[in-house]
């Protein structure tokens, strides 16, 4: 069928005025050519839409019958536009966005509180998940995006740098590193050590700071969450090495965080998109907001204090 908009906007317009004159006087066309546009409709649906006498213009028993179903199409694509309009404008949508627990904790309230403010009419899932469920949900479509970091292999998602992390040494008030400015790797040379378990990606950067200070690494506490490793710390029970994000889940604990060195060991933040999919057009707005909250988070050469 080769029925078109504008033959259906100037069918309507001449129903609704009564004259070809005026309508075409609203629609901003010539009369001939809004004239042909009802000759070419009638001609595809094969029924006259018209009565046309030199004093009026009425519709036909057809006419009453299209006209319905016409003004109920051009309605459904008039909202379809306009929906479309909104989600390009940011003035609707969803978006929803995987980080790890922490993450999602210490970064994403500043920044849904941020965007929500600039873009109400948009609405933001979090799913927190571990990091392999996140890449997962990313891939297949469940999550418009993810945040955390990500192993250079893993194939099938886009990546966005939002800050770069380094690895910091966390202990209780009454450690001896209290009253330094910075500590070496080889310094933990006997300190009771509180890790998190071999599924996490930091420790397995611990591991390589222990080795590369060619000390051996036997922690006295194995913990799946950098809260409880922060709870250990704070009563006196080892030392643990984090990112400089987990300081957030800190500020509230007996705790003080110093710079590691000799390596510094640092991880690159992203957030991650799926390859060859088109973005939701709230994303790019996102990532700039998360962008400024992460760094702001993570500043660069520096740590808590």
């Amino acid at each position: 069928m080769d029925v078109t908009l504008k033959q259906i906007q100037a069918f309507l317009a001449v129903a609704e005025l009564g004259s070809f004159t005026r309508a075409a006087e609203r629609l901003h066309v010539a009369q001939p050519a809004l004239s042909q546009y009802v000759r070419d409709l009638e001609a595809e649906l094969g029924i006259k839409l018209f009565d046309r006498t030199t004093r009026k213009v009425e519709l036909t028993e057809g006419g009453i019958e299209f006209r319905s179903a016409a003004a109920k199409s051009v309605e459904d694509l008039d909202h379809a536009v306009r929906n479309a309009r909104d989600l390009a404008s940011r003035r609707r949508g969803r978006l929803i966005v995987a980080a790890p627990p922490l993450l999602a904790a210490v970064i994403l309230p500043r920044v849904i509180s941020d965007f929500v403010a600039r873009y109400p009419g948009v609405q933001i899932i979090i799913l927190d998940a571990r990091t392999d469920q996140i890449v997962d949900r990313v891939r297949t479509g469940q999550a418009d995006c993810g945040i955390g970091t990500f192993a250079p292999s893993e194939a099938g998602i886009d990546r966005t740098t939002l800050a770069r992390d380094s690895l910091l040494l966390f202990c209780s008030h009454e450690s001896p590193f209290v009253h330094r400015t910075q500590v070496r790797w080889s310094d933990l040379r006997d300190q009771p050590l509180v890790t998190l378990t071999r599924d996490s990606g930091i420790r397995l950067l611990v591991e390589r700071g222990y080795d590369s200070a060619q000390l051996p690494m036997r922690p006295d506490y194995e913990v799946s969450h950098i809260g409880t490793a922060i709870a250990l710390v704070e009563v006196g029970l080892g030392v643990a090495v984090l990112p400089t994000y987990a300081f957030a889940a800190a500020h509230d604990r007996k705790v003080v965080a110093r710079p590691l060195i000799e390596p510094t060991i640092a991880r690159n933040i992203f957030m991650i998109s799926p390859s060859g999919r088109s973005a939701p057009p709230a994303l790019p707005a996102f990532a700039t907001i998360l962008r400024k909250h992460t760094r702001a988070l993570v500043p660069r050469n520096s740590g808590p204090p």
